[in-house]
């Protein structure tokens, strides 16, 4: 047994020894130490930094021989005072390592620190978070080095600050689903979840949307309202998540308990829309949504009645897609587009608060080029959107991208949230853009790139769909802006136009809106096809014999509106022989008690009814629609995609003209194929038009032949000439600002 003595100071060899090992002369300061050790055998520090130079040279056996060498002989209480002594070199140098940012040294110390006390939880974090950074990490460590038994039986929690780094950065590493299983290990240490998840809310939100992973967003959700059930965004994020699953019946839940915690009239609008949302999605529930939607209407009607000009942020994005539902509900677009605007007015004002330094330096920039106007030889023209990949604006928008004259345009692709992914349509987009912004979600810096491209006009192609999107427009970046897609007009006075035809938005409709409603000549959409698939349906496979007519509808479980529905089961009921197939993103199970309880309001069999899963792509979904004789559309929410779709199919489709603009979607489109049959202009109309459509088998083939001839002539699907007549207009749109700013 080595003898115990009291502390002495270094000698000579090793204090130079120390100083090399600051340097990085590993060699240097490991023979110093070797002649430390033969001159004094008991300096234990020796023995540990001598340790230490090895393993940073790599040489990791002979550093642990050292080590046991100078732990040799020891009795236990020494043995315990030395290992601490041994750990302290070490957290110090891994320390080191990490300022001087050689994260691969500090890696390697800590892996050897865990060997030697394999229950620091301190030292395990910080592994974690080195193999993060190092991009290194995968989820096997979580079970190899034992973490959630480190977690059971650490005698102190790490600090706060480490623990939230960690959280932050698997975060950001390749979701998985051990994921939430790691967060639910870790989320109980915080001291503060609640505010530890209002600041790691971007990444979770990272999560669920542009990584297209909600269901494991709502494990990591509930990992934090576990601990901490009192915050709202959390509740109503939550919600969301659920949403986008399709679990209805948790979104539901979530959305309630969002609302029982919304403390101003802000919060509950928000709430309260969540659970619209939720309930409207299910697709069944629309007795609860009429009165959830009489709720929200009190909540929103509240708010804008007292104006609040102290909103946050957050407040104000949650707000700018908060009269999405209204126009799902009814056909009345002067009182729905007036509670909108009312409600976009405010949006407005706390935006130009929250960012006045960027709107004042933009505004400034527009006034000094009014006053020296210099009209480019080629228009710079710049497209926002969260959607320029595979989804409904991205099917449609595409062909107008691809058909601009490149030297008459230059255009500019601002890419909302980018999202990093196998996404060919994303692709497309990229190779007919002049230049792409690859943008994340932050409104300042989306703006002041706009700002910096010196654009002559901005395209908003999501309107309230993306409150990112609308925020940005409601900065206004560009000198002229111009909304085009989307859900409709967005109603806020930075946008100086709204795309439209003269179809789909009767004469009447500039009264009520807050943008210049710029019509195109003949169609606001044209495309120029869609890819195809292999149908995956048959009549067969749902027990429909060949003979019989199909009739199929086919939305999401928002536009499910009971009139509608029951008006569609008349027509079942007056075609002899038919069906009604009804698709769409819904909950199976109240969708299917929904219509069948009308079914059996209206005597129709429910044998003759049939609900389809969702097709695995929409190649396939488009391929599928070919099993219907005909589609009936949804009111007072068309369709605009799954419409484009149907006719490109060469299917025919019932359409109920309104008066909104969601409720003539259809109407420009049947007009655009030169199709009168199957328009109609009241209820009594819709199901007069579904019943000759069905019994009719003549005058469906004169609509499906008149819709594979207008594949060569229409308007609809002439890409191509619509896009020239979009630079037409935006031309025009130039010349008005330049002729305005001279008189």
């Amino acid at each position: 047994m080595i003898p115990e003595t009291s502390p002495q100071p270094p000698a000579p060899d090793r204090a130079i020894a120390e100083t090399l090992l600051n340097q990085g002369q590993y060699a240097a300061a490991a023979s110093l130490l070797e002649q430390a050790i033969e001159a004094n055998p008991d300096d234990r520090a020796a023995y540990w930094f001598l340790g230490l130079a090895l393993l940073l040279q790599g040489q990791e056996m002979e550093a642990q021989t050292v080590w046991m060498m100078g732990l040799a002989e020891g009795e236990a209480e020494q043995i315990d005072d030395w290992m601490r002594s041994l750990q302290a070199i070490l957290v110090a140098e891994a320390q080191h390592q990490e300022t001087q940012q050689q994260l691969q040294q500090a890696w390697l110390i800590r892996q050897h620190l865990r060997e030697i006390q394999p229950l620091d939880l301190e030292n395990v974090l910080h592994l974690v978070r080195l193999a993060c950074d190092l991009e290194e990490f995968v989820w096997d460590y979580w079970q190899d080095w034992a973490i959630e038994t480190v977690l059971q039986e650490a005698e102190t929690d790490s600090s706060q600050e480490l623990l939230l780094e960690v959280l932050a950065r698997l975060l950001h590493q390749v979701p998985q689903p051990e994921m939430a299983q790691a967060f639910a290990a870790l989320v109980p240490r915080l001291q503060d979840p609640s505010g530890a998840a209002n600041l790691l809310i971007q990444p979770i939100m990272r999560i669920a949307y542009t990584k297209r992973l909600p269901a494991l967003a709502a494990m990591i959700l509930e990992a934090f309202l576990s601990a901490d059930e009192r915050n709202l965004m959390l509740w109503q994020l939550l919600a969301s998540c659920y949403h986008d699953t399709m679990d209805y019946s948790r979104a539901i839940q979530s959305s309630r308990r969002a609302l029982e915690q919304s403390p101003t009239l802000a919060d509950k609008a928000l709430s309260c829309r969540a659970l619209l949302r939720s309930v409207l999605g299910a697709g069944g529930y629309w007795d609860e949504a009429q009165v959830v939607f009489q709720e929200y209407s009190t909540w929103l009607n509240q708010l804008v009645e007292t104006a609040p000009l102290d909103l946050d942020n957050d407040h104000v994005l949650g707000l700018i897609p908060t009269t999405f539902f209204l126009p799902y509900f009814k056909d009345d677009p002067r009182q729905t587009r007036g509670l909108h605007d009312r409600v976009m007015a405010l949006c407005l004002a706390n935006i130009r608060r929250i960012f006045a330094e960027p709107c004042d330096r933009y505004a400034n920039r527009h006034q000094q080029r009014q006053q020296t106007p210099q009209k480019r030889e080629k228009l710079r023209v710049g497209y926002i959107s969260n959607y320029f990949c595979q989804h409904s604006v991205g099917w449609l928008a595409r062909w107008l991208i691809k058909h601009h004259d490149a030297d008459r345009v230059e255009v500019y692709l601002y890419f909302v949230n980018y999202k990093q992914a196998d996404d060919f349509l994303q692709d497309q987009y990229e190779s007919y853009a002049t230049v792409s912004r690859h943008l994340g979600t932050d409104t300042v810096t989306i703006a002041e790139q706009i700002f910096q491209d010196d654009l002559d006009i901005l395209v908003d192609l999501d309107s309230i769909t993306v409150d990112i999107t609308c925020e940005v427009m409601a900065l206004r970046p560009a000198p002229i802006q111009v909304t085009w897609l989307g859900w409709d007009a967005a109603g806020l006075e930075t946008i100086d136009y709204f795309i439209a035809d003269p179809y789909v938005l009767p004469e009447s409709a500039q009264d009520y809106y807050t943008e210049k409603i710029w019509r195109l000549p003949e169609s606001y959409i044209a495309v120029d096809g869609f890819e195809v698939s292999v149908p995956t349906l048959r009549r067969s496979d749902l027990g429909i014999s060949e003979d019989a007519i199909v009739f199929l509808t086919g939305q999401r479980g928002y536009k499910r509106h009971r009139d509608t529905a029951l008006l569609q089961l008349q027509i079942i009921r007056n075609v002899p022989n038919s069906y009604l197939l009804i698709k769409g993103f819904a909950d199976d199970e109240s969708i299917q008690k929904f219509f069948y309880e009308l079914a059996d309001e209206v005597g129709v069999d429910r044998d003759r009814l049939r609900f389809l899963p969702n097709a695995p792509s929409e190649a396939v979904h488009r391929a599928n629609l070919r099993i219907a004789d005909v589609v009936l559309d949804t009111y007072p929410y068309n369709g605009a995609t799954t419409t484009l779709e149907t006719l490109w199919m060469e299917v025919p489709i019932v359409t109920w003209v309104g008066e909104q603009f969601a409720a003539r979607n259809s109407y420009t489109m049947m007009v655009n194929v030169g199709i009168t049959a199957g328009i109609a202009w009241s209820d009594a109309e819709y199901v007069e038009w579904g019943t000759r459509l069905g019994t009719d088998a003549q005058l469906r083939n004169e609509v499906i032949l008149q819709l594979r001839r207008s594949k060569q002539t229409a308007p609809l699907w002439n890409g191509l000439a619509f896009a020239q007549n979009m630079e037409a207009g935006y031309r025009a749109m130039c010349d008005k600002y330049y002729h305005a700013l001279s008189q």
